[in-house]
């Protein structure tokens, strides 16, 4: 069989990064293959190199190299993708989970390990939640917290409540929109989070054809005439409903985290910290509502 040819059905682990590196390049298409077999046959390495993927049928391979060869992200292909150590169910019209988000809950956890006493137990609320994995996430590895997920798509909604059931986190999701909220807006979180969209339309020529094509654009763009969009209402809602106390983190897009720490400072937040990301990009933002009530 000659293992160029994308007319054969691929039978190994071998042809399926060949045949995927005519789209991807090497590299990608190896670590593509190797989650394939992984995540949808349950084979290690060892397990490829023995030549157990002779044992998994290829016609099932065939459509998911077509899907793949077509673009579609791998996550959505498998319907899953890693976080923080865990598998996520996601699907087209909810965000696939980024590393960069793993970063900003790890932040958080770490944070809240430092502070936390056996009498802690925070309120969290993670608006936009998608796929429900910052929420889940945090349910699972803070401390006795109590997370709240928003948001307003209806498939990020039952997405994120079969996340959360299924890795066995206590997560209430609502429908709500940051942008017109129908809370009452009293202090009553301890920790708000959000990675909202923050992608201005003017940077989609940019962005590769896998995510333009594939994920949903309302969790990505906001307009290019108002990129502090869902921050400023992030803003103007956490300043009001945060405890004495309560910490405020955001992912954001580089080009505007100094944008969002100024206006959070305006705002009249405390220790407004902005973080790096590990491949060195300005991405996160923290802040503490210390008296715990809006400014007007």
């Amino acid at each position: 069989m000659n293992n160029n040819s994308s007319d054969h059905n691929p039978t190994s682990y071998q042809q399926m990064w060949r045949r995927l590196a005519k789209v991807y390049g090497e590299g990608e298409a190896k670590a593509m293959a190797r989650m394939v077999y992984e995540l949808r046959y349950g084979l290690t390495m060892t397990d490829l190199l023995t030549g157990r993927d002779a044992d998994v049928p290829s016609d099932e391979l065939e459509q998911i190299a077509r899907r793949l060869e077509r673009r579609e992200p791998v996550q959505y292909v498998l319907g899953l993708a890693e976080f923080c150590g865990r598998l996520f169910h996601v699907e087209t019209g909810v965000l696939i989970p980024r590393p960069e988000t793993a970063e900003l809950c790890r932040l958080i956890v770490a944070a809240e390990s430092q502070t936390a006493t056996s009498d802690t137990a925070p309120a969290i609320l993670d608006i936009g939640t998608g796929s429900g994995c910052i929420a889940t996430t945090l349910a699972l590895d803070v401390a006795n917290s109590s997370v709240t997920a928003w948001d307003v798509s209806p498939v990020a909604l039952r997405v994120a409540s079969d996340n959360a059931r299924r890795l066995g986190a206590q997560v209430c999701v609502e429908r709500n929109d940051i942008l017109q909220p129908h809370d009452d807006v009293s202090p009553q979180w301890d920790i708000i989070v959000s990675n909202p969209p923050y992608i201005c339309i003017s940077e989609a020529a940019d962005m590769e054809p896998n995510v333009l094509d594939y994920e949903p654009e309302l969790a990505l763009f906001v307009p290019d005439d108002d990129p502090l969009l869902f921050y400023n209402a992030i803003t103007r809602y956490a300043s009001k409903a945060l405890r004495p106390d309560g910490k405020l983190w955001l992912e954001c897009n580089p080009l505007y985290t100094n944008q969002v720490a100024e206006r959070l400072t305006q705002e009249g937040f405390d220790e407004v910290q902005t973080l790096d990301d590990q491949y060195g990009k300005t991405r996160f933002v923290k802040a503490t509502r210390r008296n715990g009530r809006g400014t007007a």
